[in-house]
């Protein structure tokens, strides 16, 4: 039988809250707690504004703190968002449940669970777990051995990946998407059904079960659904055209007691179908709530009339949209430049030397950003940064906690919250000389076999080979277990026992691996049980940034999707030719849409400066140039939006002339001495102004040159671009 715990006791506030503070658009949906309610944000219109006003308001208004559920696609976003709801209000406000689709589903699943069949102490996997899961499963069933056309462990989870967040069956998944591995189907089925089999067996959950086994929750128990909707009695969903159908089901069936639902969103800025987002549940939410109240915001806080007349005139070919058209108050009169480069290092050239002209202008390094679509597209960008000797962080790469050795550290501690999970098993015994993958097996499947897991690890019988470094694990686990220690303490204890072999392992880099375990043990020092610390891990990782020192005046390159709720000063969004964004292989219809999207997010970061910019000829694959013209998003442009300009070698930050033509003909440069393929050989040392000193290892008759840097390893660089100096 489900019990809820009691919602505790509130005074009623006196706290005077000022919605004379909104404006009528946000007035109304803050006000507006009664029933169904979609609120289109339009970009910088305040959304957070009124989610954190709509949460004080509720509270105020006697709604028990404990019945509002807040979700966002962050838990920074929602922690941040309660806060400044307490500072309208008082303390109350952080009784409100706010956290990420995932993070609630993990709280539920470990008071609901049994109703499933799990038990309260399971553990969540990240990808590289489940490519692990389905690696092992490959070998132990014989699948693929021979076959060098068989699905990579990374496609597999793709593919049942997929097929959840896409509400699809697995064979028109791979029917629709992946037709060259059709002929693979039958064992691909058969990883998928082990795959779900070896999770359930050894007490795990991927972000995929989550979502999968919160909406289960709610349709397989009546009982669960009634107590976890009557619990819940208000919910706010924020950036909702991000949600996944799975995502859109949960919302409605959490509603199930009543429709009081608030989301929030814009379709103009749905970005994320490669993730299952689907851009339809906020097209159709009016009609999965009977009786929505649709309200828009369409001030904008953000950019100037001119920057804003531009993507609205970018949103409004879309083919299906709310519509709206976003206005300021904010003074302006500068209007958006458009710049042609003859290729992409002018392109570069003319984007750095701006850079450096706002800088000059009084304009924060940090306050800038470089938007492209794809993460290769600014490799001259960093090129030319490297060569001005600018400083730059690129937005994305591998979370803190997914590099290997930090991993390793992290198995240690997700044993002592779930003993069966034997992948964190088999990674901690492979880390003994003279045990191997079979070994390793036959142990985690003992323990995962007996109640007293730690009785079975050490009453396994060691191989002579390995038997001491087998005692020296089992002495760690003793001490582990011995007490009730902080994770801080726990941790410690682990790294004592894991610094020689982390040396050994990493002997390449292991000096500089070590700060990162030095962070986790920062991070760690926070939490006052294990559990916590497990699932935030893997729920919510720390990237190398957030979990080490603030970087300093930077300048930002990220992709556009990494940019989606940023704001600048200046922008500038590059490489929009013709083939290259929108994307070649995107075609009329959804993907040709999401495009058009995809521009509107990236020109809506800019708050006074917006920068448009493409080459006028393309590199191809096999090393041939191609013309190019500007994108087709910029050609549908309305005219008068924007000035064309042409760069003049000057330090006065007017220095652009507004031409009706592109960039016209390069300023005079002093003459150097250009370097030829017979310049170079075999085993000659080179300087890169970006990768620095190497030496040069292959010629190539396509005039380009394998190079092996010092610090960045071997590249391939073409001589006409990569202005290379002999040492």
């Amino acid at each position: 039988m489900i019990t809820d715990d009691p919602f505790k006791p509130m005074a009623q506030s006196t706290d005077i809250i000022n919605l004379h503070d909104l404006n009528e658009p946000q007035y109304e949906a803050v006000t507006t707690t009664d029933g169904p309610v979609l609120v289109i944000a339009g970009a910088g219109s305040g959304k957070t504004r009124t989610l954190v006003y709509r949460v004080a308001h509720l509270v105020k208004s006697g709604v028990p703190p404990e019945s509002i559920l807040l979700l966002t696609f962050t838990r920074k976003a929602s922690q941040e968002m309660l806060w400044r709801a307490g500072r309208l209000l008082n303390d109350n406000c952080n009784r409100v449940l706010g956290g990420t689709f995932h993070g609630v589903a993990n709280m539920l699943l470990r008071r609901y669970g049994g109703e499933l069949g799990y038990g309260s102490s399971f553990t969540i996997i990240d990808r590289s777990d489940a490519e692990g899961i389905v690696n092992l499963l490959k070998s132990s069933l014989g699948l693929g051995k021979k076959d060098k056309r068989f699905p990579s462990k990374r496609a597999i989870i793709n593919m049942i990946s997929g097929c959840i967040n896409k509400a699809m069956d697995i064979e028109d998944l791979v029917a629709d998407q992946y037709g060259h591995l059709i002929d693979h189907l039958d064992d691909i089925l058969i990883l998928q059904k082990h795959y779900q089999e070896f999770k359930f067996d050894h007490g795990l959950m991927d972000y995929d079960d989550l979502l999968v086994n919160w909406k289960r929750l709610l349709t397989e128990s009546a009982e669960a659904q009634r107590t976890i909707s009557e619990r819940f009695s208000h919910i706010m969903v924020d950036e909702y055209q991000d949600t996944n159908l799975i995502q859109a089901d949960i919302v409605r069936l959490t509603a199930h007691t009543h429709d009081n639902v608030m989301v929030v969103g814009d379709d103009s800025q749905s970005i994320y179908s490669f993730r299952g987002a689907d851009f339809y549940n906020i097209m159709r939410f009016p009609k999965v709530f009977d009786g929505t109240k649709v309200i828009k915001l369409e001030e904008n806080y953000r950019s100037t009339q001119p920057i804003l007349s531009l993507t609205n005139d970018i949103i409004q070919n879309a083919a299906e949209k709310y519509t709206k058209t976003l206005f300021t108050s904010i003074e302006g009169d500068w209007r958006p430049k458009v710049f042609a480069g003859r290729d992409e290092r002018e392109e570069a050239a003319f984007v750095v030397q701006t850079i450096n002209k706002l800088v000059r202008r009084g304009i924060a390094l940090s306050d800038i950003a470089v938007l492209f679509r794809s993460s290769f597209h600014s490799y001259k960008i960093e090129l030319e940064l490297g060569q001005q000797s600018l400083d730059y962080e690129k937005r994305g790469g591998l979370k803190l906690t997914e590099s290997a050795h930090m991993k390793d550290m992290i198995a240690f501690m997700r044993i002592l919250v779930n003993p069966q999970d034997s992948l964190s098993w088999n990674r901690i015994l492979l880390q003994l000389e003279k045990v191997g993958p079979a070994t390793a097996q036959k142990i985690s499947n003992t323990i995962a076999a007996t109640e007293d897991w730690f009785a079975a690890l050490k009453n396994y019988s060691a191989g002579k080979a390995w038997q001491p470094a087998y005692a020296r694990l089992i002495t760690l686990f003793e001490d582990l277990l011995s007490g009730n220690q902080k994770p801080a303490v726990l941790f410690e204890r682990a790294l004592q026992y894991y610094q020689p072999i982390f040396e050994q392992l990493y002997a390449d880099d292991w000096p500089k691996r070590q700060k990162d375990l030095d962070q986790l043990k920062g991070i760690m020092d926070g939490y006052e049980e294990l559990q916590g610390f497990i699932d935030d891990t893997t729920l919510d990782p720390p990237d190398e940034a957030s979990a080490g020192e603030v970087a300093g005046e930077r300048l930002v390159l990220s992709t556009i999707h990494s940019s989606k709720g940023l704001e600048f000063e200046a922008v500038f969004v590059i490489g929009l030719a013709d083939g290259r964004f929108p994307h070649g292989s995107a075609v009329y219809g959804e993907q040709w849409e999401e495009e058009r999207r995809l521009l509107y997010v990236a020109a809506t970061r800019a708050k006074k400066y917006l920068y448009l910019t493409y080459p006028r000829q393309l590199m191809t694959p096999d090393r041939q140039f191609k013309r190019t013209g500007m994108s087709p998003f910029l050609s549908e442009l309305s005219g008068g939006l924007f000035d064309r300009i042409a760069e003049v070698e000057t330090d006065s930050f007017q220095s652009y002339q507004t031409r009706s033509e592109s960039y016209g003909p390069p300023p005079v440069k002093k003459k150097v001495k250009k370097l030829d393929m017979a310049d170079f050989s075999v085993g000659l040392r080179v300087s890169h102004p970006f990768f620095g000193p190497g030496v040069v290892t292959k010629l190539s008759k396509t005039r380009s040159l394998d190079i092996h840097f010092d610090r960045h390893g071997l590249k391939t660089l073409h001589l006409d671009y990569a202005k290379l100096t002999i040492i």
